[in-house]
């Protein structure tokens, strides 16, 4: 082993003390300089996968609690339909007869549903027909044939279908079937609802309620890449059936595995997946998309890398070459010096640039190492700030207060309270706004409409003692600013000023765009404000301080301006150039 070491210290003049300095240097800088490179590679790889998988695990849970808002209308649709009595007298009829006299269903019936589903207000795009049948299986459709296709012939097969037999079990409990149950129309799928009659103590099944809902709802829920795909499967009855699936030519999934072993497999064909289960229906949303397809821009992440490495590892070398030179030139010289003296010349040359050179280089490295480690400094404390913005602009969870609204609004269609009705939409109508899907800005026309909401629910419950004018230069209605900041000034004008003043009251907010900058004006005729210094430090005038600084810097501005018993202004200034950042 010895021998052929130095075999190979021969071959390669390592010999010399310059040529083992030059090897070291290549050595010591080439290695590191590709082994980061593909380390940065892999870890890039690893942040890829880890990001992709928690903003759709995000989105999975966004749209299935938006398909739950969907599925719910649905379920109140089928019961206002029962508890309509004259429906449920027909029914009752044409289950109790046995020929085909005028009591069984027909044109009656559906004209009873045409009423029902024309005077219900929730959105029922997505509905493709609703079915109404009585306990012989005789059947009345809204948007379709009253004839079943799958069971014109003999339609009491219906009681022997496994469907049918859920919806027995599930005693009057809405179920969701994933195809459609009474005709072949693979873009449609089913709503079953068995009706129990709420007047008698048994509960009698008095017939048969099929809303067929479009899959459009899903794909118009959806912001779908190119490259990626939403499945939707029902694993309810211990077989894995495909619900929806937006990939295009895809077959449908029909297994009696778990769905563990169908996520293990679609790993193993190389989709990354996530994966979120529908509250409502029990089915799992999942969504899927190619390694390669997730790693594209990956690739071209990677050539570049290797390409500066490369680059980078030329200039190594020459460098190593020059360097090289450098550190062994003082050696030759003092070996000169020793043979001069040992001559007896007394040559003293020596010089000692070479040390001053590398002083000099090392503060060069410093100085540039001390910039890099500031500007990751900088980049840090911008990250604070924004995790500082997203925690001061917390919010509630969506799907509890969409929940409550959605029952709050049915509870006033069934009272017929329109009041109620309307101060409902309207607040549903603010909290979406409110939301905006997690965006921390939104047009000002929207600013402009959740603020509409707010006042028109104040004046629902004050009486209309309130008058809200608006005077907002229409340049400005596109313009994106910081959400949730002029909307609490006129929450703040109507609880603070005019609520507590006798009589009626009047708030003005006032929009401008002067050069670079947006100025807005709220100003309201109420009893004013006694002591401005503890007011501006509350909460809320805090909150809004603080998230105008974070976002928009100290360019932006926020005043104060009240006399007791005459009114309070409040001007805020925005950048423009910081719209929409």
């Amino acid at each position: 082993m010895n021998r052929l070491l130095q075999k190979m210290v021969r071959i390669f003049h390592l010999q010399k003390f310059k040529n083992r300095i030059l090897a070291a240097l290549i050595v010591l800088s080439i290695l590191p300089i590709l082994l980061l490179g593909f380390i940065s590679y892999n870890l890039a790889n690893q942040a890829l996968v880890k990001n992709h998988i928690e903003n759709n695990q995000s989105r999975l849970k966004t749209t299935s609690e938006t398909s739950d808002v969907i599925f719910r209308n649905i379920i109140n649709t089928q019961r206002l339909i029962l508890s309509d009595q004259t429906l449920r007298q027909e029914l009752i009829q044409s289950g109790s007869s046995r020929s085909n006299d005028q009591d069984i269903i027909g044109w009656q019936t559906y004209a009873i549903l045409q009423r029902i589903l024309s005077n219900y207000l929730v959105d029922q795009r997505y509905i493709d027909s609703v079915c109404v049948l009585d306990n012989a299986f005789r059947s009345v459709c809204y948007g379709r044939s009253n004839l079943i296709d799958s069971y014109q012939n003999n339609p009491r097969r219906i009681s022997q279908t496994l469907w049918y037999q859920k919806s027995l079990e599930a005693k009057g409990k809405e179920i969701f079937i994933d195809y459609n149950v009474l005709e072949n129309k693979p873009d449609t799928f089913s709503s079953v609802k068995l009706l129990l009659n709420p007047e008698q103590f048994s509960r009698e099944p008095i017939g048969l309620l099929v809303v067929n809902i479009k899959k459009s709802l899903f794909s118009n829920m959806l912001d779908e890449r190119e490259s990626e795909g939403m499945i939707i499967l029902d694993s309810s009855d211990g077989v894995v059936k495909t619900v929806y699936d937006s990939r295009p030519d895809s077959d449908p999934m029909y297994t009696i595995d778990s769905l563990s072993f169908v996520l293990q497999e679609l790993e193993k064909k190389g989709y990354i997946t996530s994966h979120y289960t529908n509250q409502t229906t029990g089915w799992t949303y999942l969504s899927v998309m190619k390694n390669e397809d997730l790693f594209r821009d990956s690739v071209q992440i990677r050539t570049a890398t290797f390409a500066i490495a490369i680059l980078i590892t030329l200039l190594v070398l020459i460098l190593s070459v020059f360097l090289s030179s450098k550190i062994t030139s003082p050696i030759r010289q003092i070996k000169n010096m020793m043979m001069d003296w040992s001559k007896g010349t007394g040559t003293t040359t020596a010089s000692d640039k070479d040390e001053l050179e590398l002083i000099g280089g090392t503060f060069k490295q410093i100085t540039t190492e001390n910039r890099s480690l500031n500007e990751q400094l900088i980049r840090s404390q911008l990250k604070g700030k924004e995790a500082e913005l997203r925690a001061l602009q917390a919010q509630i969870n969506p799907h509890f207060l969409y929940n409550t609204l959605d029952s709050i609004y049915w509870m006033a269609m069934i009272d017929k309270n329109e009041q109620i009705s309307k101060m409902t939409v309207a607040l549903s109508e603010s909290f979406k706004i409110s939301l905006n899907h997690g965006k921390e800005t939104i047009p000002l026309s929207k600013e402009l409409e959740h603020i509409k909401h707010y006042v028109t629910i104040q004046n629902i419950r004050f009486s209309n003692r309130f008058q809200y004018i608006q005077d907002v230069e229409e340049q400005l209605l596109d313009k994106m600013i910081l959400k949730l900041i002029l909307q609490p000034m006129i929450e703040n004008a109507i609880t603070h000023g005019l609520e507590r003043k006798v009589g009626k009251g009047t708030v003005k907010l006032i929009g401008r765009l002067e050069s670079e900058t947006m100025i807005f004006i709220v100003e309201d005729d109420g009893i004013g404000i006694e002591d401005l210094a503890v007011t501006e430090m509350g909460y809320g005038l805090q909150n809004i301080r603080e998230r105008l600084l974070l976002y928009y810097g100290p360019e932006s501005s926020f005043e104060i301006n009240s006399v007791v018993n005459q009114g309070t202004i409040v001007e805020i200034r925005l950048p423009k150039d910081k719209e929409g950042s």
